[in-house]
């Protein structure tokens, strides 16, 4: 989330410097904070900011890098330097704020929103998260006075009305609670959000089959959300419907392997349906997590009972009667396992104790030692004896069989994440997947684990010509502090071998992939140009400049954005528009030279195709995605661009169909957009 504050804070406008080497560093160091490069830009700030530390903005923008890298004490205190040295920056406040929150200083965190809201007062981010800091003083009416203010600025913001309805919840006013769920699905059902908040309200009014129906609207639209197969699996079991349940269990547990919930509950279904021994594992999963948890030790000792393991289930049950010695059941489940394995003496001991209790209970004796049932129930209707259900905090142990239930108090919890830096589309942001680059990192991958090979990048790689092997990815690794410093001392050795030899195309590339690698994009589009004007057969060096100079325009596109079109006039806006065509057309050349050097270079074919799709040349686009799939039957992102492109076409079916594909491939993010382009019911 915090990372979608890029693009509206970094494009802030930067003071012009006297001496040219700093503002050039500024510029460096905002292009590696808007590639998400935090470690590097943090390295860049630093050196502006001991060069000119008057300034604010490097303070400003190293806090923005530091609360991404989850340093927030480290970005309060360079918002504290940035404000003091320019008190009127809302974003200052803005940043400091969730620096605050994630502190746990709310008082602090809504004094900053305030002072923000002063200087920006139709600040959508702003009231959204100075809700949030209310409800997590649990000071209600304050929240829902934020709230409402925030929709007279915004009315169409759906967040607002689902944070309301949840704070309605509450205050136990489920009516408005579903007013507002229901207004969010209104505005947009294509938000998973609404339809999982309205389906837990009908849970809690007992209509299982309308929650269920919103819950399976949730998670066709967020199939990787693991809270909503819980509570679908809580609607389903309310209909008596257990293997129903236990699959969402299952679904739940393959997104979310270590939630509480899943295992417990699936532990208890399993039990009920007489698979003994993977109730067993479920619950000594949860004992894992939980050791103490004493519902799960006890419940696992009587599947270990029924198992033939008396032994283990009376280790269990000694547990549970040394934490709760007033629990009937427990001695009674022991004394029927003791006779098991020929303790008659230890049976007989357990049943004595039964008689004993049974006596002082007619009698109406208090042990005055520690209540086993009966406690803890807060006010549920579904605890005791007479519901299906428990709280998570319930610790009466008359209610081990029943499923559990998330604590009210849960809610905090939930809007943790709910923070922001600005206002984003909640689902899927429908965009292409990035251009492929020739690079030393790339991010690790859950899913796609596919090997890029082209057989000259591979013959240079086995010649140990660079410093490490080259990698072709579209996912691109941010440098660590330690591969900073190295990439810098590249930059200088390869620059006295230049020195030496000035004719050595290939230290040129070298060097401007090092440029590139810290973000000095300039520099690196120099080197790239130069190995070509020494080399004009060395089809990388064309690869990589179009690269370096797509990725400028691309920062410039953003910053032009946020500007929000203040060109002094209609003329110039223009100008620009044909500028930047200029300039696209210019990346595009590169790439044409390296398809007629390459042709079989896969990757060109693709990122031209992204090229075409910019300048909305769909046609074009499709053709160049045809032939990179052509060229690799496996290569996901290229399905997924060529999706996307069928869809700008107006041609659906065969967009969604390559999503299909694409998402087969790994590239996880396609089945929501098919679930964008497949309507959702009423």
């Amino acid at each position: 989330m915090i990372k979608k504050i890029l693009i509206a804070l970094l494009m802030l406008p930067t003071v012009l410097y006297a001496q040219i080497n700093t503002e050039r560093m500024m510029t460096i160091a905002r292009n590696a904070l808007y590639f998400e490069d935090y470690v590097l830009s943090i390295q860049y700030f630093n050196q502006v900011i001991n060069a000119k530390p008057y300034l604010f903005e490097p303070y400003f923008f190293r806090a923005l890098a530091k609360i991404n890298l989850d340093d927030y004490q480290g970005a309060e205190d360079d918002c504290d330097e940035a404000i003091e040295r320019n008190p009127f920056v809302v974003g200052a406040y803005q940043i400091r704020g969730l620096a605050r929150i994630r502190l746990n200083k709310f008082d602090e965190a809504i004094d900053d929103y305030r002072k923000a809201l002063k200087y920006d007062p139709e600040n959508v981010v702003l009231w959204h998260n100075l809700s949030l800091c209310h409800i997590q003083k649990k000071d209600y009416e304050a929240a829902k006075d934020d709230l409402g203010k925030l929709l007279t600025i915004a009315p169409r913001y759906t967040r607002a009305y689902l944070i309301r309805g949840e704070v309605s919840l509450e205050q136990n006013d489920t009516i408005q609670a579903l007013k507002d769920f229901d207004k969010a699905i209104e505005l947009d059902r294509y938000d998973a959000d609404g339809w999982g908040a309205r389906a837990v309200v009908r849970i809690q009014q007992e209509k299982y089959k309308e929650a269920e129906d919103d819950l399976d609207q949730a998670i066709r639209l967020s199939v990787r959300n693991a809270g909503n197969y819980i509570n679908r699996a809580l609607a389903r079991f309310h209909q008596n419907n257990l293997r129903g349940a236990m699959s969402d269990y299952d679904l739940a547990l393959s997104i979310d392997p270590n939630n509480f919930l899943g295992h417990y509950n699936r532990g208890i279904l399993r039990a009920q349906v007489g698979d003994d021994n993977r109730a067993i594992e479920d619950f000594d999963f949860v004992l894992q997590i939980e050791p103490d948890n004493m519902m799960a030790v006890f419940n696992r000792g009587v599947l270990r009972a029924q198992t033939g393991d008396y032994q283990g289930a009376i280790s269990d049950y000694s547990k549970v009667i040394s934490e709760y010695p007033n629990f009937a059941t427990g001695y009674y489940q022991r004394a029927e396992a003791r006779r098991k394995i020929g303790d008659l003496k230890g049976a007989e001991q357990d049943e004595f104790k039964i008689m004993q209790m049974q006596i002082d209970r007619r009698n109406g004796v208090s042990s005055g030692k520690q209540q086993d049932v009966a406690d803890n129930t807060e006010g549920d209707e579904n605890a005791g004896s007479g519901g299906k259900t428990r709280k998570k905090s319930d610790k009466n142990m008359e209610n081990y069989r029943k499923i559990v239930i998330a604590d009210d108090s849960e809610m905090d919890q939930r809007y943790k994440s709910d923070y922001r830096g600005r206002v984003q589309d909640r689902n899927v942001v429908i965009k292409l997947e990035p251009m492929y680059a020739l690079t030393y990192y790339e991010k690790e991958s859950e899913v796609n684990h596919q090997v890029h090979y082209y057989k000259y990048i591979d013959d240079l790689n086995r010649q140990k010509v660079f410093p490490k092997p080259l990698r072709l990815t579209n996912k691109e690794a941010p440098l660590t502090e330690e591969q900073v410093h190295y990439h810098f001392a590249l930059v200088d050795a390869h620059t006295a071998d230049i020195v030496d030899d000035s004719r050595d195309a290939k230290k040129r590339f070298m060097r401007g992939l090092d440029f590139y690698l810290v973000q000095d994009l300039t520099s690196s589009i120099d080197d790239f140009t130069q190995c070509i004007l020494l080399d004009d057969t060395f089809f990388p060096a064309y690869f990589m400049r179009a690269l370096v100079r797509y990725k400028q325009l691309e920062y410039r596109k953003a910053e032009a954005a946020m500007d929000g079109g203040t060109s002094s006039s209609a003329t110039d806006a223009k100008r620009e528009a044909e500028i930047t065509a200029i300039d696209y057309e210019t990346v595009k050349g590169d790439l044409d030279r390296v398809i007629q050097l390459a042709p079989d270079f896969v990757y060109a074919y693709y990122n031209r195709g992204n090229v075409f799709s910019v300048l909305k040349d769909y046609r074009a686009a499709l053709a160049d995605y045809d032939k990179a799939i052509e060229l690799d039957p496996n290569l996901a992102e290229a399905y997924f661009n060529r999706g996307l492109t069928q869809i700008f076409l107006g041609n659906n079916k065969q967009g969604i169909s390559d999503l299909s594909k694409a998402g087969e491939l790994g590239v996880v993010s396609a089945y929501n957009v098919i679930k964008r382009f497949t309507d959702v019911p009423e």
